[in-house]
């Protein structure tokens, strides 16, 4: 392949710039404490008494990423997987991969260089290029790119260094390219890498007319001494969670079925929002990198969990060391509106949001007891306390 995006036209190329519940036993009253939310502005928290249960505690967790009430006329639930999309044949592929190639099934796969690592990370942005044909929004779309990869790679501690660019259509529409690799260059500047090259492949009849399709490619370093790697995270630590711009590059098979079965339009108002519902959508994701490098600086992170597809219920497990797991406290912070009417609309059990969608919490730190204070306490950054690392594994919601 061509390693420079102008090789079918210099407007292109000169865009190129460098830049447990809360216990192991559910239903056993008095056997557990939770740490809960006084407020979401002053994210300071109360310990519950260890009495606190039973059917107080049964009460909180029924009201945990609440459901809003469907008339007996609403269609059935809709799954991820009834939208195209079988998490599980994922893991599957992944597992046998591993078989051929160990050591794969991180975020980022990491090289050795000298004192160093290279870390790699690759994806895509998904269906939702098919919002993008469709409400003509392609000015963003690069920078979802470009997030997907570098906030995977910084899960490491990785600084990302440069990016390359897959770009594919069946007839080169300069003009909507040129959108789509402004978005790119926007995200690298935002990620502080360089955005090093890319292949613009024209590919008659393999597409339908107006779309495209596009994969990014990220490569970072971090000292051999300073990776996150999650093996010192015990019991007692704690989880703090990065607000998310909305769904950003995941679970848009379900969005679509979704907007199917809705009355709503990508051009209507979405409720309880001053924006429509395609805007919503089309919010570019957040690219975490420079907030999370500097808050590793600070100490005391101990693993970083990127949530994409599968949510938190799959995606924080990744970086526990075995036997731990985590509860969750679903009202620690606000869950936006756009999830309310997905769920809403959709008729989607709880367990399916948290797989599917990041609940408006795109990435989460794993960090000790006193660095969770500190990260509370700054004032410049938005940061919540939604959860707890416990003994046992998987992921419990209270």
């Amino acid at each position: 392949m061509n390693p420079s995006i102008g090789t079918k036209t210099e407007l292109l190329k000169s865009l190129v710039v460098s830049t447990g519940p809360c216990s192991r036993n559910p239903h056993k009253s008095g056997s557990y404490q939770c740490k809960m939310p006084l407020d979401l502005t002053s994210r300071k928290f109360l310990l519950l008494p260890m009495n606190y249960g039973g059917t107080q505690a049964r009460a909180r967790a029924k009201n945990v990423f609440r459901k809003y009430s469907t008339s007996a006329k609403m269609a059935e639930s809709l799954t991820y997987k009834d939208a195209g999309v079988d998490i599980d044949a994922g893991s599957e592929l992944v597992r046998r991969i591993a078989k051929m190639a160990p050591g794969i099934g991180g975020f980022g796969g990491l090289f050795p260089l000298g004192d160093s690592y290279l870390v790699a990370g690759t994806d895509g942005v998904g269906t939702k290029l098919k919002l993008a044909f469709e409400t003509g929004i392609h000015e963003t779309i690069g920078i979802d790119l470009v997030a997907m990869s570098v906030n995977d790679i910084v899960t490491s501690g990785a600084k990302p260094l440069f990016f390359l660019d897959y770009f594919a259509t069946s007839h080169l529409d300069v003009d909507l390219a040129e959108k789509v690799v402004k978005g790119i260059v926007d995200g690298c500047q935002q990620a502080d890498c360089a955005l090093l090259g890319g292949e613009t492949a024209e590919m008659p009849d393999f597409y339908a007319e107006g779309e495209y399709d596009i994969s990014g490619f990220a490569v970072g370093i971090v000292k051999k001494d300073s990776v996150i790697d999650g093996k010192d995270i015990v019991a007692g630590d704690v989880l703090i969670g990065l607000l998310s711009s909305g769904v950003h590059s995941n679970g848009f098979s379900l969005v679509r079925r979704v907007l199917a079965r809705s009355d709503l339009s990508l051009t209507d108002q979405l409720p309880g929002e001053a924006v429509t519902v395609g805007e919503a959508l089309m919010a570019p994701t957040v690219i975490y990198v420079n907030q999370v490098l500097n808050l590793i600086n600070k100490g005391g992170i101990k693993g970083i969990a990127h949530i994409t597809g599968g949510g938190f219920t799959d995606n924080i497990p990744r970086v526990f060391p075995k036997g731990l797991g985590a509860t969750i406290y679903g009202d620690s912070w606000v869950v936006p509106p756009l999830f309310k009417w997905i769920q809403k609309v959709g008729n989607i059990e709880d367990s399916e949001m948290r797989r599917t969608f990041n609940m408006g919490i795109g990435m989460v730190l794993v960090v000790s007891p006193e660095a969770a204070l500190r990260i509370l306490g700054d004032n410049e950054i938005t940061a919540y306390r939604i959860g707890d690392v416990v003994n046992g594994e998987g992921v419990r919601y209270c």
